[in-house]
């Protein structure tokens, strides 16, 4: 007879959910804590998604379930990202191994998969601005719940947050802020409020506050309300946060710092702060990746983890990304042109900057949360003579559209945006598609738009850029990037602003752009062996501005364009193509394929493009119906 085996998890087993969390024992805390962060390395090891920042959440969140009822408080996590733990506890732990899954949850809260997310979120720095419309809301409509908004130290750097928090008093609605302090964002944070907030984290009346507050507890009088505890609390508890804090400035009562990972202490101050009358900011002190050894020393690293991946194991070789390839040409070019600069918005690792940061450590700045200071402030050194390349994906740049437009394009200024992740992204879902950087900036006038096909297309585009000192941007996918795509050896790069016809063939005519092109030359070769007529295959190349000629002429020889992009359909540069046959009165029909009018859901990327039409049978079956329609 076969032993049955032994639950990985009795404790949550037992628990289920947030709603028995009370009538567990401290040590039964402990050890649910542990369950969780196992649960979570494991499922996030699998299928991919962000580890470190969720393992060092686990306390805080199973503390804030134990204090705040989620299915009448509002508990708004900012980014989201740290929030694996709070899933498993409102009710989708049986969900939980389809995260960042096609058809399965999200890596992020999302409103449409639980009644207990409260607030859609993705990108960083909103939860203190949607947490006091949630207050507001809550006020006007004379109901009673908590609303608690989860802010991470590197989220809080962004302006967007400093708004929120310049507006708690005068809102006049009670917030409770967590700010949840590990020293990171997903890189190390830096400037001056991460230095304040290192100063409050190690200051001697720290301890001094924990035991205030715990004797003040134990002299309650019988019959006192909330309102009179605390108010004989207040000039207390202000003395010994001295020195004055930037918060307390902002007359905005702040606690702490605080252990996060100790449940007891939090479980009492959140109780305090939950009778508490006013808006509070509450600061604890967590580690980014507690529980794992390779997350807890390499923080960065493993903030975000790939699916398929064994702790421990040593590093595979990777065939050259994208990101990595730009940053070697950044480095190329700083070492022929001392203009050259590097800027990041806190996505030094994820853009691949490390090595160009440790050879130019004065010529690479790293500016944190902070998309629309990046590009004003790179705008800024153009101006006073510097030659700023900014490295930034494509969803972050959306953050920074006014200072693109009005700070660089506007004067005219030389700032190269090499914008990563350009198109579908895969499991980080709807947030981080970077679907709207052509659509936007194919309007801007003045700028230069490029998408390269291979290596030597990007150092070509990165090159003539510096060489012509004007606004431009280059977009280009996840993933990895090939050396030299088509192209015979010898041959010479196309020139600058043109496209490139890569085979000539008859009546239709298929463009790719960027990453695109590859799956139109595959759309060609299934042409050739089903013994069908071939298409022409053309490279973009540059987007913006057109190049009137070599289109005219293509409008001229063929009876169709098909475009194929990785963005929106809608505003995109198929649309470019077809207002400008539309100019020209050619009868040419142009038509587009990319993505539709609606939000891509998280699933890997080979998913994403299948369930876009963006494959070679889709392609000619879309001709097909074209021909059988116009014959």
């Amino acid at each position: 007879m076969e032993t049955p085996q032994r639950s990985q998890t009795p404790i949550l087993d037992r628990v289920g959910s947030y709603r028995k969390l009370r009538g567990l024992s401290p040590s039964d805390l402990e050890s649910l804590c542990d369950e969780l962060r196992g649960v979570i390395q494991d499922v996030t090891c699998r299928n991919g998604g962000h580890l470190a920042s969720s393992l060092g959440a686990v306390e805080l969140i199973v503390s804030l379930l134990r204090v705040f009822d989620p299915g009448r408080d509002r508990i708004l996590f900012d980014v989201g990202h740290q929030a694996y733990a709070y899933k498993l506890l409102t009710d989708r732990r049986e969900r939980f191994s389809t995260l960042r899954r096609k058809d399965g949850i999200s890596g992020f809260p999302r409103r449409h998969e639980s009644p207990f997310d409260a607030f859609d979120v993705g990108h960083s720095s909103t939860s203190i601005s949607a947490a006091l419309g949630f207050a507001k809301a809550r006020d006007l409509k004379r109901e009673r719940h908590e609303v608690v908004a989860v802010i991470g130290d590197g989220a809080l750097l962004n302006g967007l947050a400093f708004e929120g928090l310049n507006n708690v008093r005068s809102a006049g609605s009670k917030v409770l802020i967590v700010l949840n302090d590990n020293e990171m964002s997903i890189n190390t944070r830096i400037g001056g409020m991460a230095e304040h907030l290192a100063k409050l984290s190690v200051h001697p009346t720290y301890r001094r506050f924990k035991q205030f507050i715990k004797e003040q507890c134990r002299t309650l009088r019988r019959g006192d309300t909330v309102e009179e505890v605390l108010g004989r609390w207040k000039t207390k508890l202000k003395s010994l946060l001295l020195p004055p804090n930037i918060f307390e400035e902002m007359d905005i009562t702040y606690w702490g710092p605080f252990d996060g990972h100790r449940l007891d202490e939090l479980e009492e101050i959140f109780g305090l702060a939950r009778d508490y009358p006013e808006s509070l900011l509450i600061h604890v002190i967590t580690r980014k990746g507690k529980g794992c050894p390779e997350a807890e020393a390499q923080p960065a690293t493993f903030h975000g983890v790939g699916a398929g991946t064994v702790l421990g194991a040593p590093s595979q070789k990777k065939a050259p990304d994208w990101s990595r390839v730009a940053a070697r040409v950044a480095e190329r070019l700083a070492e022929e042109d001392p203009r050259v600069v590097c800027c990041t918005a806190a996505m030094k690792e994820g853009t691949k900057l490390q090595e160009f940061s440790r050879r130019f450590p004065h010529r690479f700045f790293d500016v944190g949360i902070s998309e629309g200071h990046l590009l004003t402030f790179a705008a800024g050194m153009a101006a006073g003579g510097l030659r700023p390349l900014v490295c930034i994906y494509s969803t972050f740049l959306q953050r920074a559209m006014d200072q693109w437009v009005h700070d660089i394009c506007l004067p005219g200024l030389p700032v190269l945006l090499c914008v990563d992740r350009a198109g579908l992204v895969g499991e980080d879902g709807e947030t981080h598609q970077g679907l709207l950087d052509l659509p936007w900036g194919r309007v801007i006038p003045g700028l230069t738009f490029m998408a390269p096909r291979d290596q030597a297309d990007l150092e070509f585009m990165m090159r003539g850029w510096l060489a012509r000192e004007i606004p431009g941007a280059i977009r280009y996918p996840r993933g990895t990037v090939p050396p030299s795509l088509y192209r015979n050896e010898g041959s010479s790069l196309s020139g600058w602003g043109t496209p490139e016809a890569l085979h000539q063939g008859e009546e239709t005519c298929l463009v790719g752009v960027g990453s695109t092109t590859k799956l139109m030359m595959d759309a060609l070769a299934l042409s050739r062996e089903r013994g069908e007529t071939l298409p022409t295959v053309v490279d973009a190349r540059f987007l913006k501005p057109l190049d009137e000629t070599f289109y005219r002429d293509l409008l001229r020889t063929h009876r169709q364009l098909v475009v194929a992009e990785e963005a929106y359909v809608s505003g995109g540069f198929g649309e470019s193509l077809a207002a400008f046959a539309h100019r020209e009165g050619s009868p040419c029909l142009v038509r587009t394929l990319g993505v539709a009018d609606h939000f891509v859901a998280h699933a890997s990327r080979a998913e994403q493009w299948q369930e876009e039409g963006l494959t070679p049978e889709h392609i000619l079956s879309f001709l097909h119906v074209w021909a059988t329609a116009s014959a």
